[in-house]
């Protein structure tokens, strides 16, 4: 699913470069459930952003299902966001005056879905992750654990491998956040590609394998909690 080789990010302000990351060497499969873990200002967010190719590298090669990215067009790497990666994150990101529906609605959108279709497979998204009732509700009436939900039913809509995941039970209490990482083992189970980044042991130690960042380099790509 994702290969990196050489994987360099610098970030020049002025005359002052930040090198995030230092020669990311990285391999993930089909089917696998990841976490990240590091210290803040390890790399994590900067690896992850490459990952859903929201940013590209200063320099070094990164496959995704085997095609090269890092030199696509703005355009071809947003066709691969919306088809390719879905994107959770630990705010949420909902549409706060849309329903649950419209906001599960919205790639399918951008992919040109027709509407029929669209409305068919939101809400075969909504009672994926349990609230098919809830379909009308906005964000505000929903609970965090709801609106985490949504958001992975968002994530789903355009049928993606990889779903990349930024702190997604850290705005959670203990029994929402179990939901969600029980959520995403099944789609794990699925077929699904899941990285998420976590500071979180407990959750850790549910993923299939630890890789863990220090001061953007990685440090173990196999580690256990």
């Amino acid at each position: 699913m994702i290969r990196m080789q050489n994987i360099r990010k610098i970030y020049s302000t002025g005359k002052i470069e930040l090198e995030a990351l230092k020669g990311i060497d990285l391999e993930i499969g089909g089917n696998e459930f990841v976490a990240i873990m590091g210290p803040s200002g390890s790399g994590k967010s900067t690896l992850m952003n490459l990952m859903g190719c929201l940013d590209t590298p200063t320099s070094g090669e990164y496959f995704l299902e085997g095609q090269k990215v890092e030199n696509l067009s703005p355009n071809q790497l947003a066709e691969i966001r919306n088809k390719k990666v879905g994107f959770v994150f630990q705010n949420f990101n909902l549409l706060p005056y849309a329903t649950a529906f419209e906001n599960v609605e919205v790639p399918l959108i951008f992919a040109g879905v027709p509407s029929r279709k669209r409305r068919k497979r939101a809400l075969e998204l909504l009672e994926r992750v349990s609230l098919r009732d809830w379909a009308d509700h906005k964000p505000t009436e929903l609970s965090g654990g709801e609106m985490q939900r949504v958001s992975i039913a968002r994530a789903l809509a355009n049928q993606p491998r990889l779903i990349l995941a930024d702190e997604p039970t850290g705005n959670l209490d203990t029994a929402s956040g179990a939901e969600i990482i029980n959520l995403f083992e099944e789609l794990s189970k699925l077929g699904h590609t899941i990285v998420v980044i976590t500071h979180d042991k407990e959750i850790a130690r549910r993923t299939h394998r630890i890789i863990k960042l220090k001061d953007g380099m990685i440090v173990d790509g196999n580690g256990s909690i």
